[in-house]
């Protein structure tokens, strides 16, 4: 008896002594007790009330290896017995010790309920007391458990512990089945050593990654905030944690990259203005180009984007559309803003201002600031050209004018350049260009009010003068 209290005693120096060789390992120390029952040939008396109860008491020290895995050391004094009827009956005294590991069902730094099963082996020794067969068995024990964290540092555990002998005599009957017994435990346990865990994240420093995470955050195995998106945000920092995204946009997607997130984008796919959620407005009139109906003027809101009807030109003739005949077809002024259509034999019109001079009525056209014959402007030529073939007695005075947009000198030189122009045109066609004459008057002699986008447009020409 004494050797064995001797190995019993040592076995649990050893478990408290370890604590000394694992201080980077939380270690416990714990106190339990409980109820043996019996199986074997006598009967089985696993679960059975009716049985005499035994009880045990003991010491128990425990190891954290990993967040799924614990060593467990475990040793009790008790009794054990078993009663059929008065020939078949035993009882005697129990001293057990046994080592196992708990595989935790759960995470054991983020879960305060944690179930487990056991698995080990372990020695038990019956002394010759009572009508016990004395002798030291060794066993296979499994089983199961709850852990309960009722503080940081006591834990409350529940547990069922089977173990199977390698022998057959302790119940005095040697028959089929080897001796066991179950232990009901209750036991409570308090953890002394551990790793610092400043954040309180479950992780310990010397393992956590992330030492500095605020405090009841969550956290994944190495101590770090949770990203579940992968996007290096944490979801507690992330506005969308389930969808990578960006951190300017908060963890939030921004296909675009306008600076407006895809919900709340009404055009994900397009760049576009912050206080247009995310639409381009190309024409920068505060209307997104979906719903302006006019895209690439500027215009107002109560024209739906468009601009005032005074200054809409749609064909971009020069001529507003208010104005303008045709006002989808580019036209001149003189044929209010339809093109210049001509018959092959028709020759401008003529009148007879003076008696010795005749003016053709229609004006030469040419665009804005520019040396540059519009199309309707070339067909009246052709048939000045004509006019002027068949005539061979005709001299022709070309008088060059411009608006009033730009300088006056700039003005004079473009006039002279388009009655050059206008010349150029017809020695091309055959005219002899000793009988055509250029003068430039610039913006000295306008015809209409330059004020307006009509009056200027008149006041861009080439006039005739037709001299016999």
């Amino acid at each position: 008896m004494k050797k064995v209290l001797l190995i019993w005693i040592t076995l649990s120096l050893f478990a408290i002594t370890v604590k000394a060789q694992t201080q980077d390992r939380p270690f416990a120390l714990g106190v339990l007790g409980g109820l043996t029952q019996y199986n074997g040939d006598l009967g089985n008396g696993f679960y059975d009330m009716s049985q005499t109860k035994y009880g045990h008491i003991g010491l128990n020290a425990a190891w954290y290896v990993t967040p799924r895995f614990d060593f467990v050391l475990n040793s009790t004094y008790g009794n054990i017995g078993y009663t059929e009827n008065q020939l078949k009956s035993f009882h005697g005294e129990q001293i057990q010790f046994n080592a196992h590991f708990n595989y935790n069902l759960v995470n054991s730094d983020k879960n305060r309920i944690i179930p487990y099963i056991l698995g080990g082996i372990g020695v038990a020794y019956y002394p010759k007391k009572y009508e016990i067969v004395p002798g030291l068995d060794f066993f296979a024990t499994f089983g199961g458990g709850i852990r309960v964290k009722i503080t940081d540092r006591i834990n409350l555990h529940l547990q069922e512990a089977f173990a199977y002998g390698d022998h057959d005599e302790r119940d005095g009957e040697v028959r089929y089945n080897n001796d066991g017994f179950l232990m009901h435990s209750v036991g409570l346990t308090y953890s002394f050593a551990g790793q610092k865990d400043e954040d309180k994240d479950g992780v310990s420093d010397k393992n956590d990654k992330c030492p500095n995470t605020q405090i009841g955050v969550k956290v994944d195995d190495k101590g770090c905030p949770l990203d579940r998106d992968g996007d290096g945000i944490a979801d507690y920092l992330d506005a969308c944690p389930d969808v990578k995204g960006t951190a300017m946009m908060k963890g939030c997607p921004d296909r675009d990259n306008d600076l407006v997130t895809d919900s709340l984008d009404k055009c994900p796919d397009v760049a576009g203005l912050v206080a247009l959620k995310g639409c381009p407005d190309r024409d920068a009139d505060g209307i997104a180009d979906a719903d302006d109906k006019c895209p690439d003027v500027f215009g107002t809101k109560e024209l739906n984007g468009c601009p005032a009807a005074e200054l809409t030109d749609r064909d971009k003739d020069g001529i507003p559309d208010k104005d303008d005949r045709c006002p989808d077809t580019f036209g001149i002024a003189l044929n209010f803003g339809c093109p210049a259509t001509p018959v092959d034999n028709e020759v401008a019109p003529v009148s007879s201002a003076t008696p010795n001079a005749q003016e053709i009525k229609e004006n030469i056209q040419f665009e804005t600031g520019k040396d540059v014959l519009t199309s309707g402007s070339k067909r009246i030529l052709d048939n000045v050209a004509k006019l002027m073939i068949a005539h061979s007695e005709y001299k022709l005075n070309i008088d060059g004018h411009t608006d009033n947009v730009g300088s006056p000198e700039k003005n004079m030189t473009l006039s002279q350049s388009r009655a050059e122009i206008v010349k150029n045109y017809l020695t091309n066609k055959s005219v002899e260009g000793s009988k055509l004459t250029t003068t430039g008057f610039g913006q000295t002699k306008p015809i209409a009010d330059n004020k307006t986008a009509e009056g200027r447009a008149k006041n861009r020409r080439v006039e005739f003068r037709i001299q016999k």
